[in-house]
């Protein structure tokens, strides 16, 4: 994924209103952006990180401008819009990136499903095996003390909770589930279940990975110009 033209960087103020961020401009004048991301952020929008910004076209934005990457005090970059985490899937996926999900004939996204009606990240068919259900999951919270741990949820997440339910039926009727870690900051090298945020969410991975859901995590390359999944890293139960 390309940023064209590529982002821009500015010095963050403060998020607000879950949807809203004010920045400093290199120029000194202020700006409000908006935020794609309606989570925690926890270790993201601390006061006097640097923001990435692009610009959209669209003359109908109230605010054309879009919080992409933060980069922290020291040095890492994160992907703060969690709208880019099925894209990039998608795109490694096609492009081969990610092994595990190759030999398919098409790839659907947001397809409805399951009986607690949920719509799926990303749906691979084929003829001659089963389908495939992947939910896809933006990593960005880091472990201050222990270095190159992330975790997920960054937050109690009941919408989570649910996804796993349904993956676990899907594969109890057959076909392949799978949880795609998309890992969207830079420091973080190994992936956990954040038990000690939400216990629901670890106990019903557990279960889940015990019903056959696999789990994969892939790790973005982060930069001004261009995002892109590189490389699988380690799932620790």
């Amino acid at each position: 994924m390309k940023f064209e033209p590529r982002l821009e960087a500015a010095t963050l103020v403060k998020r607000y209103k879950r949807f809203l961020a004010d920045i400093t401009l290199p120029d000194g004048s202020e700006r409000t952006i908006h935020c794609a991301n309606t989570g925690a952020m926890t270790g993201c929008a601390d006061a006097g990180n640097t923001v990435w910004y692009s610009t959209s076209d669209n003359p109908k934005r109230k605010y054309p401008n879009s919080w992409e990457l933060s980069e922290t005090a020291a040095g890492h970059k994160i992907c703060i819009n969690t709208a880019r985490a099925n894209q990039l899937a998608v795109e490694a996926i096609e492009s081969g990136v990610i092994e595990e999900l190759q030999g398919y004939d098409q790839l659907q996204t947001e397809v409805k499903y399951g009986s607690e009606n949920s719509r799926i990240d990303i749906l691979l068919n084929s003829k001659s095996r089963p389908n495939c259900y992947i939910e896809v999951k933006s990593v960005t919270l880091l472990d201050d003390h222990v270095e190159g741990q992330g975790y997920f949820p960054d937050a109690v997440t009941t919408r989570g909770q649910k996804h796993l339910r349904e993956l676990s039926e899907v594969r109890q009727n057959g076909d392949r589930a799978v949880l795609l870690f998309t890992v969207l900051h830079s420091g973080i090298e190994k992936v956990s279940a954040a038990h000690h945020i939400d216990a629901k969410y670890s106990q019903l991975l557990k279960t889940a990975l015990e019903q056959g859901v696999e789990v994969l995590c892939y790790k973005a390359e982060l930069s001004d110009t261009e995002m892109r999944l590189v490389k699988a890293i380690e799932f620790i139960d």
